[in-house]
């Protein structure tokens, strides 16, 4: 490992408090007489470097060569890591090129700081920790470590700020990556390997990480790829330790897809969930987070497909009931969940620098710390099934009562509530994902329940802005929302582009679309029967149809609406005018109801 600067002197909590330490083992006197719980004392080889002079830097190196010496001379016969990320600790960071070691390597050590979460504990969770033992085959598969070495690449660009260009490389690699692990799927053998199913996942990170342009299919396209190749393996990836976290890893995977696109689960709640539980409070809330998965593709079936007998209407009412069941499941699990799972209020911002939302680090109001980054993950997860219930709900209802305006439902009340207060969590949760308690140690003693593979932990990370883009455009995009808090959540999406090299938040920022109008609208529109239906264009064009009402009737009143305004022209659709209403007709009903 890169030795890189002076060893502090004494225990962080004292260096933080500013005073003098005993540099007492395992931990100091000054901690214990204030009654703090003293964090221990930082590892000479785990110091950051911040590149801030030259004349630093040759000192640095200095000190790197006297350090391997030492080491060198002191434990012969221990293996020597090769390299490690150097970063400053603040929001730009920097990496600095180590002649003596390979870019190859210092990408992959970057990468695995950053993206490998790994479990301190034997029943929690980490993230692609069935990386490490991948990597530490004396021979690795081509395709996977092609993948690999895209990923690590791709993610190092985003963060090494200017005057570093390896975007062509890491695409190079990407394309090579893709051909080799298409042949490998070609061969029975390497097909069933643990490789070219994490190859697949990485393949999938990168275009996260990499994504210039909307690249959901791109994405979806190596979920979906990730989900067959499971299902052809069938049990059997469940023998081993490594089958078993890709396993899991997989299906969290295959969630998220689910719910971003709206479509059915395959093989059902029980097949993914039998046999595969590292953790049983995150997998009960996987398990529900499936039926929500469930219940949405049959929404959407039923809203194209049904009529409106008596008969359907209480399918559509029975649909409600079930929503509102898995969301009182959904409730129940937080209520039960053991301490380390809990969250605490630390503080209160109540401040905006210089007024300006897009670029506060906190949102006025509370700031929550969690014990873990996976367990945030988790929760957050809980909470955007919550509000893809709360819309079924409101779209069922809109339905049912139609043409009577659902915002007068007891089901929008309810819904408009609940989703408050699920939008309010999650924006308490972000500060704590994006470094806001590594400049402040002294507010709470965290407990980690799982580290990443290796470097510094007091860093921003890539991994927690990957996990908060899901939950952050579930949000953005509700029509429960204040204008300040998606001018802050836009921000957020733009600060993990720009500084934690998620560049896929960049994208899903430009999604325009609120949740549920727009969908009620969308079902309104593909409502079976719907009246002359064959013409949507001569409909929307006609000259003389009257403007759509306002938000003073609900979006199948404005069907009616229009309907009649048409019966009553006889005007040829405009020259001008067609084209552009027919777009805006296929955009709200084209937008896929997963992209909010």
């Amino acid at each position: 490992m890169v030795y890189c600067g002076k060893p502090s002197r004494g225990c962080q909590m004292c260096r933080t408090r500013r005073i003098k330490c005993d540099e007492t083992k395992p931990k100091c006197n000054q901690c214990a007489k204030s009654r703090r719980e003293c964090p221990g004392y930082k590892d000479e080889f785990d110091l950051v470097f911040r590149n801030e002079t030259q004349a630093t830097e040759r000192r640095a190196r200095k000190a790197n060569k006297k350090a391997i010496a030492k080491l060198n001379k002191d434990a012969p016969e221990q293996a020597k890591p090769q390299s490690a990320p150097l970063f400053a600790s603040s929001d730009t960071q920097v990496t600095i090129k180590n002649p003596s070691v390979p870019l190859e390597q210092q990408a992959e050590c970057h990468f695995v700081a950053n993206w490998v979460l790994i479990p301190r504990q034997g029943t929690t969770r980490g993230f692609m920790e069935h990386l490490v033992p991948l990597l530490k085959t004396e021979s690795h598969c081509y395709h996977f470590r092609l993948a690999f070495d895209a990923c690590a690449l791709a993610s190092l660009n985003n963060r090494v700020g200017s005057g570093h260009d390896f975007e062509k490389e890491s695409l190079g690699l990407y394309t090579k990556a893709l051909s080799s692990t298409f042949a490998a799927l070609k061969d029975p053998v390497k097909a069933t390997a643990d490789t070219t199913l994490a190859a697949i996942l990485l393949l999938g990170l990168y275009e996260n990480i990499s994504a210039r342009q909307m690249g959901m299919l791109a994405w979806g396209s190596h979920i979906e790829g990730a989900i067959q190749l499971v299902k052809a393996r069938g049990r059997s990836i469940l023998k081993t330790q490594t089958g078993r976290w890709l396993f899991i890893a997989v299906r969290t995977q295959m969630i998220i897809h689910t719910l971003s696109t709206g479509t059915p689960p395959i093989m059902g709640v029980e097949w993914w969930i039998t046999d595969a539980v590292q953790d049983t409070h995150a997998a009960q809330c996987q398990k529900l987070n499936i039926r929500v998965g469930e219940l949405r593709a049959e929404v959407n079936r039923l809203m194209t497909t049904i009529g409106r007998s008596p008969e359907e209407i209480e399918l559509m009412l029975e649909m409600i009931r079930k929503c509102q069941m898995i969301d009182q499941e959904l409730v129940a699990w937080a209520n039960n969940l053991p301490e380390v799972f809990r969250w605490q209020t630390v503080t209160w911002e109540d401040r905006v620098p210089n007024g300006d939302y897009a670029k506060a680090e906190v949102y006025p109001g509370r700031v929550d710390i969690y014990q873990d980054l996976w367990v945030v993950s988790v929760i957050n997860m809980q909470r955007c099934s919550r509000l893809i219930l709360a819309s079924l709900i409101v779209r069922c209802a809109a339905w049912v009562c139609s043409p009577v305006d659902y915002r007068t439902t007891p089901e929008y009340a309810t819904a408009a509530r609940t989703c408050h207060e699920i939008i309010t969590d999650i924006i308490a949760s972000v500060p704590y994902q994006l470094g806001y308690f590594h400049r402040r140690p002294d507010l709470h003693a965290r407990i980690a329940l799982s580290g990443f593979a290796c470097g510094a932990e007091d860093t921003i990370k890539g991994l927690p802005g990957y996990f908060l883009s899901w939950p952050l455009v579930c949000i953005y995009g509700q029509d429960y929302i204040s204008d300040t808090q998606r001018t802050w959540i836009g921000g957020r999406l733009e600060f993990i582009g720009n500084h934690v090299g998620v560049r896929y938040a960049h994208i899903l920022k430009q999604i325009n679309v609120r949740i549920p109008s727009m969908l009620i609208r969308r079902d309104g529109l593909m409502a079976n029967p719907y009246p002359t239906g064959h013409n949507f264009e001569k409909l929307l064009s006609a000259r003389n149809a009257k403007p759509t009402p306002g938000y003073t009737m609900n979006p199948l009143q404005q069907r009616e609406a229009m309907h009649q305004a048409h019966r009553s022209s006889h005007a040829s659709p405009s020259a001008d005018g067609g084209t552009s209403a027919l777009t805006r007709l296929l955009v709200v009903c084209l937008v896929p109801p997963g992209n909010t």
